[in-house]
């Protein structure tokens, strides 16, 4: 068959044309995939209004900010949090993060050490909390005394100006992050008034989810005198805030700042949960390969993991000034070290 000279020119520049996008592949010319992150919420997945809610926050503001592709795995309930996670390796995310720290009793470590070539992180998780150290977890932790501290100076703060003397505060169940953030809550309000009572109750409550749990805990506390309710409960938690709207009594949320839910909210214990999952993509972004596991990072005041949320405008302007300037001087104090909230 005969081939005209013009077909011959047009083939071999196409075979050039090809030979050249393989060796721009080969050169780095070709676009490099974005690194992918898997977020694997606990029970109560995006709805919670707090932490789950939050560590999708820090995956959005990686996708904005760092163009990473991120995928949300929701945990129904305490028997997905394994599959979760495998799924999330299998699908081939570059970095895994577990929301929360019953992720450490089982779960994570386990899939971590069944993946030993997958990278993970863990909010709320400690390498103690897993049995020492696991080389591709990152542990991320929150000083939620420090937060708890602040709001408690808020909530003695307003018992004193109402003359009332009694203070709550509902816990899930006893993790190591509740017990933090109460511990810094009992002191704190104590600093202010040493005979103020803080009244501590846990709903016994698992799942985090349980609403009604919470709210019946709150209505107890707030039938023995409490004036002022801090819920550390995750969603279960958004019940003893709906008690306090009941009654009429402050509410005191927290993770995030959840004055969203109404003026009754007094103030939040802020724990920047977005900001340990953003700042640990971005790490791994910068250099996967230097990316270290088996170590945990803090966040507390001084780097602005934790903090205080707005104060109702339900308050009176000067006492909005007053425990604001107050507030904020504490603050100042627990950074210098002059004052330590116990974390238990």
């Amino acid at each position: 068959m005969k081939v005209s000279r013009r077909t011959t020119v047009v083939a071999l520049v196409a075979a050039l044309t090809a030979a050249g996008a393989v060796l721009a592949a080969g050169t780095g010319g070709a676009a490099t995939a974005p690194v992918s992150v898997a977020v694997v919420t606990d029970i109560g997945g995006l709805n919670d209004k707090g932490f789950n809610a939050l560590s999708n926050v820090g995956l959005e503001k990686a996708k904005s900010k760092l163009g990473v592709d991120g995928r949300v795995f929701i945990t129904q309930t305490a028997a997905d949090r394994q599959p979760n996670l495998v799924a999330a390796v299998q699908q081939g995310y570059d970095l895994v993060f577990g929301i929360g720290v019953l992720f450490a009793f089982g779960p994570l470590p386990t899939v971590a050490k069944a993946f030993p070539g997958s990278v993970f992180a863990g909010i709320d998780v400690s390498q103690g909390d897993m049995g020492g150290a696991i080389s591709n977890i990152r542990g991320i932790q929150f000083k939620e005394q420090e937060a708890g501290c602040l709001v408690g100076n808020i909530a003695a703060l307003e018992a004193k100006r109402q003359k009332k003397n009694t203070i709550s505060a509902v816990g899930a169940n006893k993790v190591p992050a509740i017990v933090r953030f109460i511990a810094g809550y009992n002191f704190c309000a104590k600093r202010v008034d040493s005979k103020i009572k803080v009244l501590v109750n846990y709903a016994n409550d698992p799942t985090f989810t349980d609403q009604a749990k919470c709210k019946a805990t709150a209505l107890s506390q707030i039938a023995r005198g409490s004036i002022v309710v801090f819920q550390v409960a995750g969603q279960c938690g958004l019940g003893a805030l709906d008690a306090a709207k009941e009654k009429g009594v402050w509410g005191i949320g927290v993770d995030a700042d959840q004055s969203f839910l109404g003026t009754h909210i007094l103030t939040s214990a802020r724990k920047r949960v977005e900001n340990g999952v953003y700042d640990t993509i971005a790490e791994y972004v910068k250099d996967p390969a230097a990316f270290k596991g088996g170590i945990d990072k803090t966040y507390d005041l001084k780097n602005g993991g934790v903090g205080f949320g707005k104060l109702s405008p339900d308050l009176p302007a000067a006492a909005r000034r007053a425990f604001a300037k107050s507030t904020n001087a504490l603050a100042r104090s627990i950074i210098k070290g002059d004052i330590t909230p116990p974390a238990e």
